[in-house]
């Protein structure tokens, strides 16, 4: 491993123990000169430690926020968020945009979150735990024990088609494939890039695309061989989300480090055009394919962009949300986007059709992190 990799991971690895452990010796001045974007030639572009991995003002949020005889279980329209702070998953009913039940118990910082609608079945990974919990979305609780996976897994996504699960194991430089009928891992782990973390599939080519923060590029696995095919693509600095759009086969990467977001050609494997300058520091990205717009979460502006997918332009201004948005998931059928605010402990929830925020944010656990839903 290289003295940049020993960094990086070492500086992400404090971050997340910062955030878990809220140290009171992290003054909020020790980030001050990160926090403002840098211009000029001569300055040193580096992506400050986003404001939730400092100690947060914020108390924890109660456990329980139904009143008592809320409904239980949702079946469709679901959100599924990830409260790291809590060890907990809170699920929304997107008809009422309240949260049902007490939070689900999971593992060890659970962070995230990925849904088969064909099962109902939803994958949490427990970064603390090295391990993924699965959920039964009909009941909503945990079926059978954690599944052990790599080491330091961050991301997760579903093929519903082949039911399969892709984890990116951060500590590995791996991705472990879960078989979703038996939930055990199948085979040994396929070596990615260095610091492997996002992780989306096109569920039409049974491609499987995986940003490599190190190495600033995309690995593109072919699920039904569990290899990785040719070069990684390389894309921005810094690439964090990955999201799909199945019906164009176009892939869109945030890079956090270059404040924009680039997009591959899934036929041919190859960067489009010149990186989509959005907001400061995009992290989160999913793509609505019915309306083939894409939401990217601006960690640093508190707000989300919107892009066109077929022109790959920025529509309007960005969307103001809570603070430190940091994952973003859409629902198709009702066209809307949800938004975890790591820093508030929200989910805000925007209106696709309007590009509006929807009333007011949805109080969930401690540090949401991760968003999934089951439309």
């Amino acid at each position: 491993m290289g003295r940049s990799d020993t960094r990086r991971r070492a500086r992400i690895l404090f971050l997340v123990l910062c955030l878990l452990t809220c140290l009171t010796c992290v003054p909020a001045h020790t980030f001050a000169h990160a926090h403002a974007p840098q211009t000029g030639a001569t300055a040193f572009h580096h992506p400050r430690p986003p404001r939730h991995h400092r100690p947060l003002r914020h108390h924890r949020p109660p456990r329980h926020h139904r009143p008592p005889g809320s409904p239980g279980p949702c079946f469709l329209n679901c959100i599924y968020v990830s409260n790291y702070g809590d060890n907990t998953v809170s699920v929304i009913d997107g008809t009422t945009d309240t949260v049902l039940s007490s939070p689900i118990p999971v593992g060890h910082v659970p962070l995230g979150v990925a849904v088969n609608p064909n099962t109902n079945r939803i994958y949490v990974v427990n970064f603390g735990d090295n391990t993924v919990s699965v959920i039964d979305g009909t009941t909503d609780t945990v079926l059978g024990f954690p599944i052990p996976v790599g080491r330091e897994p961050y991301g997760v996504a579903v093929n519903p088609n082949t039911n399969r699960i892709y984890v990116t194991n951060f500590g590995d430089n791996t991705v472990s494939v879960i078989n979703g009928t038996t939930n055990t891992v199948l085979g040994s782990p396929i070596p990615v890039g260095h610091s492997p973390y996002g992780v989306a599939v096109n569920p039409n080519t049974n491609r499987i695309y995986v940003t490599n923060i190190s190495d600033n590029t995309v690995s593109v696995i072919d699920g039904n061989t569990n290899t990785v095919l040719s070069s990684p693509i390389p894309v921005g600095r810094e690439p964090y989300g990955v999201a799909v759009n199945p019906n164009t086969n176009r892939i869109y990467v945030t890079n956090f480090g270059d404040n924009t977001v680039s997009v591959i050609n899934g036929t041919t494997n190859t960067v489009l055009g010149s990186p989509i300058p959005v907001g400061h520091f995009p992290y989160g990205v999913a793509v609505n394919p019915n309306t083939n717009r894409i939401y990217v979460t601006n960690e640093y502006d508190g707000t989300v962009s919107v892009i066109d997918g077929t022109t790959n332009t920025v529509l309007g201004s960005p969307i103001p949300v809570g603070h430190s948005p940091w994952s973003v998931a859409v629902n198709p059928n009702t066209n809307r986007i949800y938004v975890t605010n790591i820093s508030d402990n929200t989910v805000s929830v925007i209106n696709g059709n309007t590009n509006t925020v929807l009333g007011s944010p949805i109080p969930v656990g401690f540090g949401p992190w991760g968003v999934g839903v089951n439309p």
